[in-house]
């Protein structure tokens, strides 16, 4: 049943996210309502351990970006709401493939957007910059305007790392 409604909120949050590059909160908080009430019927205290666990892992894990204007906060929360439906393990594996995927759009995106070239010069100027420490942790950002800067929807990572752990599972 949790995985029904794991794939339902996923196709509405894609498509959302999409379209409106938003994650809305009528979706998300009765996600994790259930994740929390599913959880807890299914096996007791345990269940609810179990499902806010997941919960505050979920939203630990995208917090700070969100705090630093990486994402949105329906980012957070879908995190959030598939932590409180799925369990703690299975945030942790959504993470690394939501990271994994999120970074490869990214680096796509940026190629695209600014050349293959310009994109390999500025990440050997900032590599370089690093190395021998002679910039601030600011310069390895590409760009500090927000006229340059290059954002894409990440709750399309988010539900694409999630059906990849829903399908494959850990590592």
């Amino acid at each position: 049943m949790a995985n029904i409604i794991l794939v339902i909120v996923l196709c509405i949050c894609f498509y959302t996210d999409i379209k409106t590059r938003k994650i809305f909160n009528y979706i998300t908080f009765p996600t994790m309502l259930f994740g929390l009430f599913y959880n807890l019927l299914i096996s007791g205290v345990d269940g609810l351990l179990f499902s806010g666990k997941g919960f505050l892992i979920g939203l630990a894990l995208l917090f700070i970006p969100y705090m630093l204007g990486g994402m949105g906060a329906g980012d957070v929360k879908l995190m959030a709401a598939i932590g409180a439906l799925m369990g703690t393990s299975f945030i942790f594996y959504s993470f690394i493939y939501t990271a994994l995927i999120g970074g490869l759009i990214a680096l796509l995106l940026i190629i695209k957007t600014k050349g293959v070239i310009k994109t390999i010069k500025s990440f050997s100027f900032n590599f370089t910059n690093v190395v021998f420490l002679k910039s601030s942790l600011g310069s390895i950002i590409l760009s500090n305007e927000k006229i340059n800067s290059i954002s894409f929807p990440y709750g399309v990572a988010i539900v694409l790392g999630t059906l990849c752990t829903l399908v494959w599972g850990g590592f």
